[in-house]
């Protein structure tokens, strides 16, 4: 785990979407070791509880929220009910593979759901908020499947590239109120996976660095996108992929 703490976050509160495990939990951590205030949304909330433990044992400040963003009405209802919020972290996801012939609808409309309708629909809910105030900082997790094609994963990528569209289309609808918007697209990271560590393995040794990355890894690059150091970075997609986009 990183022991990186820039202390630049203070006095601000962060809903991390998804965050009671992996990639999400990482950001969190990472988030309030910043400084910020988190509120830890999930399904689970033992495994929520978790998490808040591990951030106020360490000092810092974070409470559980609970939500089903594959369901419209629990998003609108989680955008209302978190208050003002300065940085939003759309990390929450579903990725499903088959081949095209073989993915069922109802696969495609779940991931579709949670992958793009529900950051959508919390973007419109607090970003307003935001630009009203004059700052804030929005980061989506996209993945490099956005950006490179893989078998079986035409519907998921489908689904991170809508993301980094919105991205673009959201900092060009916010920017000038000082609230900045950003994606990243990970690679491979080692985080639990139906496929099991063996596949992620053997997908980070497509990449130029021939390596999967840990979560910790991408909580420093999101957390970077979200602090004042990327005070004029806006509309971009981080690649954190060991290079495999460029390959």
């Amino acid at each position: 785990m990183s022991a990186i703490a820039q202390n630049n976050l203070d006095g601000q509160r962060a809903l991390v979407t998804g965050a009671t495990s992996g990639i999400g939990r990482a950001i969190a951590l990472q988030l309030a070791r910043d400084g910020a205030e988190v509120l830890v949304h999930g399904r689970d909330a033992a495994r929520g509880a978790e998490t808040v433990e591990e951030i106020t044992d360490a000092g810092g400040k974070a409470s559980f929220v609970a939500a089903d963003l594959a369901d419209a009405a629990d998003v609108q209802r989680l955008g209302s009910e978190v208050g003002d919020v300065d940085i939003l972290i759309n990390n929450a996801g579903i990725a499903l593979f088959a081949p095209t012939a073989e993915f069922e609808v109802s696969s495609f409309d779940k991931m579709f759901a949670g992958n793009v309708r529900a950051p959508f629909f919390l973007v419109a809910a607090l970003a307003p908020g935001m630009a009203a105030r004059g700052r804030g900082s929005i980061v989506s997790v996209s993945s490099m499947a956005g950006g490179v094609g893989l078998a079986g994963g035409a519907a998921y990528g489908a689904t991170k590239a809508s993301l980094e569209a919105m991205t673009r289309a959201w900092a060009a609808e916010f920017s000038a109120s000082g609230v900045r918007v950003n994606a990243i697209a990970p690679g491979p990271v080692y985080t639990p996976s139906p496929s099991g560590p063996e596949f992620i393995t053997a997908l980070g040794e497509t990449t130029p660095m021939r390596r999967a990355s840990q979560p910790e890894e991408i909580a420093e690059v999101v957390a970077f996108l979200a602090s004042p150091r990327a005070s004029y970075i806006t509309g971009t997609t981080v690649a954190a992929d060991g290079g495999r986009r460029a390959v």
